[in-house]
């Protein structure tokens, strides 16, 4: 009987010690981190919140700079704040402010913002005048920064459009590189008149992509129209 008891005794203790040793562990891992770790973290979390709420479609990753070890940091029982400009969210480096209750104490430390998004790119080096198709596509996360112009995120919506101009391999496909119907390219008018459909032959007076409005000859009346780019083979016209 005293041998169960001692035993009993002998598992509590065990167990007790367990627990001091886990919360002494656990209370020396959040000692670990400092004030200048805490600040930095808490500032890119921060970021990534307020920029994710305007980013779309765009991916978003931010580094904080560092912060000089020299800095005093004081302990802020109730958690540091930050705050930023709604201005600044748009550029790639951004101030933050951070303060704490406690004190008086603040300090500015920045992010730099990389902002990606995946887009249709060249598979290998394209020449001028070659038709895309799936082959020649793929998809790919690109820094907005290096787009100039419209990109594309619909590898499908590109098939059949036409190159102007060399491209290197990895390339973002943008709307200025390419067109549909191309200057001088022969075709089909529609006109839609009253739910009714009316076909004729024209001639591309301008490079344009799907849903640009550009110059078109109709090879009928030989008449010159504007009509909304439909595919690399038809523009429309409502009447």
């Amino acid at each position: 009987m005293m041998k169960r008891i001692n035993k009993k005794i002998y598992l509590l203790l065990t167990r007790l010690l367990s627990f001091v040793l886990l919360g002494a562990f656990s209370t020396s891992s959040l000692a670990a981190l400092s004030n200048h770790e805490k600040v930095e973290q808490g500032a890119r979390q921060y970021l990534l919140t307020q920029l994710t709420d305007n980013a779309q479609d765009t991916n978003i990753d931010v580094d904080v700079v560092k912060i000089d070890d020299r800095i005093n940091i004081p302990n802020c029982p109730t958690g540091f704040e930050y705050n930023v400009s709604q201005e600044a969210l748009s550029q790639s480096y951004i101030s933050v402010r951070v303060s704490c209750q406690n004190n008086d104490w603040y300090l500015f430390t920045s992010g730099q913002v990389t902002r990606t998004k995946e887009i249709v790119v060249t598979q290998g080096a394209i020449s001028p005048g070659t038709v895309l198709t799936p082959s020649n596509l793929a998809l790919a996360k690109v820094d907005i920064r290096r787009l100039r112009h419209t990109a594309f995120t619909d590898m499908d919506g590109l098939i059949g459009a036409r190159m102007k101009r060399r491209v290197t391999d990895g390339q973002a496909i943008q709307s200025n590189m390419l067109c549909f119907v191309c200057k001088g390219d022969r075709i089909t008018i529609t006109a839609e008149i009253a739910g009714m459909e009316v076909k004729t032959a024209g001639i591309a007076q301008q490079d344009g992509v799907v849903g640009d409005n550009i110059k078109v000859l109709n090879a009928s009346s030989n008449r010159a129209i504007i009509a909304r780019v439909a595919s690399p083979e038809e523009v429309v016209i409502h009447l």
